[in-house]
């Protein structure tokens, strides 16, 4: 069965959507069967990924709101090799869709990809920065939940928020829910502000942040504007060397999860 991860932070400009990019591209090139959903109205991981170019029709829209299936409306891209669910500014438009349905509103998405998980190994869902029906859905549906934090002033603004939907979604919608990982991102070693925000971080989460970190890297722009994901971009950049260090982490730690569910 495939792990569901959500990639999941409303505070802006942590590196959510360049994390839910590369992570599943650098799963994607280590061989296993990924799906990239797109569920942030921006599109910013469509576009980066480079699956806008294939001109598709139907987004992750029509899977959350009409009858369209996740089978339909994927794309296929040979680099990476990967699936992608596409988003578009219409998806904005769901949060007030969905909210008037009585009953079920909040495991739309999920219902959609219980149908498809078994095909892959990892779906990685790109949330939107914010908190409202689109990442309750997000969080309904994921098995677990990765959480950037850039190693900036105010690093820890908002997780209080975001940790008290989490309980919440566990409470109402999916009590399996769990945090896999605080990841650091944006860290730049010759400053004192991002040691300290470091230190910090490991401080209050201990054991749940990653070991694997985010250097502040150039590359790590310059390929989504390209429409390329890191690896094809610079492999052997800092940012990239870093992702593929997050891929191992994330496979490392799924498979001793199967192991102790045995």
């Amino acid at each position: 069965m495939g792990k569901i991860i959500a990639i999941t932070n409303q505070k802006g400009g942590v590196g959510k959507t360049t994390t839910a990019m590369s992570l599943a591209a650098g799963l994607a090139y280590a061989k296993k069967k990924v799906l990239l959903v797109d569920f942030d109205p921006q599109g910013n991981a469509t576009h980066g990924i480079g699956a806008s170019k294939t001109g598709f029709q139907k987004t992750v829209y029509d899977v959350l709101m009409r009858e369209d299936s996740v089978d339909e409306v994927k794309i296929t891209l040979d680099m990476p090799p990967m699936d992608v669910l596409p988003s578009t500014v219409d998806l904005s438009g769901a949060d007030i869709d969905m909210a008037n349905y009585d009953v079920g509103r909040e495991q739309l998405l999920k219902n959609k990809l219980e149908v498809v998980r078994n095909q892959y190994d990892y779906v990685i869902i790109d949330c939107p920065p914010a908190l409202g029906l689109l990442n309750t859905n997000a969080l309904t549906a994921a098995d677990s939940v990765i959480i950037p934090v850039q190693c900036e002033y105010f690093a820890l603004e908002g997780l209080t928020q975001l940790l008290a939907t989490i309980r919440l979604v566990q409470r109402l919608w999916n009590s399996k829910l769990t945090i896999d990982g605080i990841l650091l991102t944006m860290y730049d070693a010759t400053t004192k502000l991002s040691v300290e925000v470091q230190q910090e971080v490991r401080k209050c989460f201990k054991e749940k942040v990653y070991q694997s970190y985010i250097p502040r890297n150039v590359r790590l722009a310059e390929a989504p504007a390209r429409g390329q994901d890191i690896f094809s971009y610079s492999f052997s950049c800092a940012g990239a060397k870093a992702y593929l260090s997050l891929a191992q982490e994330v496979v490392a730690q799924n498979e001793r999860g199967r192991k102790n569910a045995r």
